[in-house]
Parts: structure tokens; C-alpha cells; sequence
């Protein structure tokens, strides 16, 4: 017997959205089933139709996952209450596509799009300890401990949260790689802060085994072949 689909579930594999904006859209009552509101226990059976805002939720036929390279000043936003400067927007791609993860308006780099829920969710569980890597110019010299007192666990007060250890590797003066599984907002900025130093430049340039590479700002890549087998192989040993 079919048991059907939780509806956070449905609209995520259908390209709609992420499984929490699913729940939030299910809270405020907008979402509907063969015209019975839903809510979060919900599921959706074969040949029933679901409905946000009125508007029947087709599934995508083809799963989409891009690569961009976010210039700075972009807000990585699937609304329009950030204004014309929001991702989707900014690519004008004629599909519905939203951001694995963020990257806040004033960092720069990799940002992956992508209209699948279930891998977007996948990515972003913090318990897979997915690996994401950036380089980071801050406002004066590094500390000759800095390497080791960044790398360690560190209670950000903001957040009420402590840091998973990360690695960190000098690379000039001012600058450092580091390499985190984990993305707590702004995490590296509050962790530089901690330490006394102000981020000045922040770029993401590496998403698991998909790199920033050579990609221009703006410009974007299908995420195709080997590479995305090799990502889906990640995955899935988690």
C-alpha cells in the first residue's frame, strides 16, 4: 500500500522549494491538497493535487544544479523583499530555482542553485559534515597563533553556539583558507570578531568536490557527468 509523500517532502522533490520554507508555507495555511488545508503531518497520495497560494505545484520533469559565482552584492533570496538584487533575479533563469544555502550580501564566490528539495536538504544537514572552503582577507596581520586559535572550537555569543573545528592555513599576512563543515550564520566574520579582526574580503571557492575554479562573477555552470556523480557518490555516503 502507498502511504504517499509528507507534503514538505512533495514540494521540495517537486522544485517548489526547501523542505523549511515547505513547513513555514504549511503553517500560515497556504498550502492545499484536493482542497483540504494541509498541514506538517500531511501527506500527499498518488493522483492528488497539491496547491500554493492557489496555484497547482507541478513536479520539474528535469532536476537542475548550477554553479555561480555570486559577485558581491547579491542577496541570495528566492523572494522579492530584498528588492532587484536578489539571486534568482539576478540569473533571470526561467525556472524555479533557489540557493543551496547562502552566502550574505557582502561575500563573493560559490553558490550553488538547484530546483531538487531532497538534494538541496541533503547538502545542507549539518550532521553530514558536508566540507565548504573559502579564502579570507581580513583588516590586519594574522597572529602567529591565529592559525591554531581559529581552528579550534569557538563559542560564537551571538548564536548561542559552538563552532565545529576547522581548518585554517595562513596565506599571507592578512589572509587564510579555511575550510568548514558546518554554516552557521556568518559564521566566519563572528569567529574573526571573536578573535579581533574585521573579515574585508570573503570568498567561497569550493561547495564539497565542486569548485569555483575559473567561473567569472555572474556567469554560471551546469553541474553535469563525472562531477555530479562524484557529489551524488558524497552524498550518499553520508
Amino acid at each position: 500500500m502507498d502511504d504517499g509523500v509528507r507534503i514538505n517532502k512533495f514540494l521540495g522533490s517537486a522544485g517548489y522549494c526547501s523542505r523549511r520554507e515547505a513547513d513555514r508555507l504549511v503553517g500560515e495555511g497556504r498550502v492545499f491538497i484536493d482542497g483540504n488545508m494541509a498541514d506538517m503531518g500531511s501527506r500527499v497520495m498518488p493522483g492528488q493535487k497539491v496547491y500554493v497560494d492557489g496555484k497547482a505545484v507541478v513536479p520539474e520533469e528535469e532536476n537542475i544544479l548550477i554553479a555561480v559565482n555570486k559577485p558581491r552584492g547579491i542577496v541570495c533570496t528566492t523572494t522579492d523583499k530584498q528588492g532587484a538584487n536578489n539571486i534568482v533575479d539576478f540569473l533571470g533563469c526561467d525556472k524555479r530555482i533557489y540557493p543551496v544555502g547562502r552566502l550574505d550580501k557582502d561575500s563573493e564566490g560559490l553558490l550553488l542553485m538547484t530546483n531538487d528539495g531532497e538534494l538541496m536538504n541533503n547538502i545542507l544537514t549539518g550532521k553530514n559534515e558536508h566540507e565548504k572552503e573559502y579564502i579570507v582577507e581580513v583588516d590586519k596581520n594574522l597572529s602567529d597563533d591565529f592559525e591554531r586559535r581559529m581552528s579550534e572550537p569557538m563559542y560564537l555569543k551571538e548564536l548561542d553556539k559552538t563552532t565545529r573545528p576547522c581548518r585554517v592555513i595562513k596565506t599571507g599576512k592578512k589572509t587564510f583558507r579555511i575550510i568548514l563543515k558546518q554554516g552557521l550564520n556568518r559564521q566566519i566574520r563572528r569567529m574573526c570578531s571573536n578573535l579581533g579582526y574585521k573579515v574585508v574580503k570573503l570568498k567561497r571557492i569550493r561547495i564539497m568536490n565542486i569548485e569555483l575554479n575559473d567561473l567569472p562573477a555572474g556567469a554560471t555552470r551546469k553541474i553535469e557527468g563525472s562531477e555530479y556523480e562524484k557529489l551524488m557518490n558524497l552524498i550518499n555516503k553520508k
